[in-house]
């Protein structure tokens, strides 16, 4: 548990590597199109509870992953965002299954511990381009459904992307009040 508070509040956070591939605004929306990295993340999924709720037990799981709770003991770091995927019912609502995710940090991609929680798993990805829009406050369930549904209609019909699922992303610990970073992301079509 030290670990864990230690890492959030006195290291630096290593921000999953993107480039931007272009930017558009429309219906008072910002969004860019962006080229993310691929690389191994440590996920999680939760079901039968409301996205909230399973939001928050996901998190909590991965950071006591990356504060010290696996095979070798180590403090890893933190990085940014915390990756929720959700994935929206016919109703534009959100089912009540997530799975949360975080990118394991650039100097364990190559080797990283094994999670002591067997609910952890490690997953490697391959790198994809996303739509993404960025808003503030203390995000939940009905902000992302909010900026999703923002977002789809930005984007209009010919963006092509994934609609059974998207992901709902935070850049901040809790304990930081104002200037907090949250997106809306839509992983485009493979």
């Amino acid at each position: 548990m030290l670990g864990m508070i230690k890492n959030s509040l006195l290291s630096t956070v290593e921000t999953w590597p993107y480039e931007v591939l272009s930017k558009g605004e429309k219906e008072q929306l910002g969004y860019e199109e962006r080229a993310c990295e691929g690389g191994r993340f440590a996920a999680v999924e939760v079901a039968g509870k409301p996205f909230d709720e399973a939001s928050k037990e996901g998190v909590l799981k991965l950071l006591k992953y990356v504060g010290g709770t696996n095979d070798k003991g180590v403090g890893m770091g933190m990085t940014a965002p915390v990756s929720i995927t959700a994935f929206p019912a016919e109703d534009g609502s959100l089912q009540q299954k997530v799975k949360v995710s975080l990118r394991i940090p650039s100097q364990f991609q190559a080797n990283p511990p094994c999670p002591s929680d067997e609910s952890i798993k490690i997953e490697e990805r391959q790198g994809m381009t996303i739509y993404s829009t960025q808003f503030g406050g203390y995000a939940k369930e009905t902000d992302y459904v909010n900026y999703a549904a923002k977002l789809k209609a930005a984007l209009g019909s010919e963006a092509a992307y994934r609609k059974d699922f998207y992901f709902c992303n935070g850049y901040d610990p809790p304990m930081k009040p104002y200037g907090r970073r949250n997106e809306v992301h839509f992983g485009t079509c493979v």
